[in-house]
């Protein structure tokens, strides 16, 4: 089975990178805050699923008429990127003392995130950081920073 990889990389979050920093000097284990952050990000993306909105909040493009018509006859709803659940249900992580990888791999992932003029399929990004999350992670970071110094 084909999979793709979709990489994202966490910039201008300077609080979040020198607290990391400096759980990593303290000699805390990172391994278990990338696994706690995995784990909030799974909750975090299934909530924007539920709401079928961008990390930033946004609405995703609707289905386009055809497409809602089709999925109808299928016996699917009205959600949008959700038929069968898959893309959903299947968002993990990978976790080390080096980083945290998260994403999907459905290898229909790409399309959905960035979206495919060629096909009129418009982007309806499910990964990514809100705000809330920047902030979650930066909690989770101080946590982890205050128990490695207790």
């Amino acid at each position: 089975m084909a999979t793709e990889l979709v990489s994202m990389r966490l910039e201008g979050l300077e609080e979040v990178e020198k607290r990391l920093r400096d759980l990593r000097q303290a000699g805390g284990d990172m391994r278990l805050l990338h696994q706690d952050i995995g784990e909030y990000l799974q909750l975090s993306s299934r909530s924007r699923f539920d709401a079928q909105v961008d990390p930033e909040g946004n609405p995703w493009a609707p289905l386009s008429p055809r497409y809602a018509r089709r999925k109808a006859r299928k016996g699917g709803g009205d959600e949008i990127l959700v038929l069968s659940t898959f893309l959903r249900d299947q968002l993990a992580y990978q976790a080390d003392s080096d980083g945290l990888e998260f994403g999907t791999n459905r290898i229909y992932g790409p399309t959905h995130q960035f979206g495919d003029p060629d096909r009129n399929i418009p982007a309806r990004p499910f990964l990514g950081l809100s705000d809330e999350d920047e902030t979650e992670i930066l909690n989770l970071a101080l946590e982890h920073l205050r128990d490695a110094t207790a």
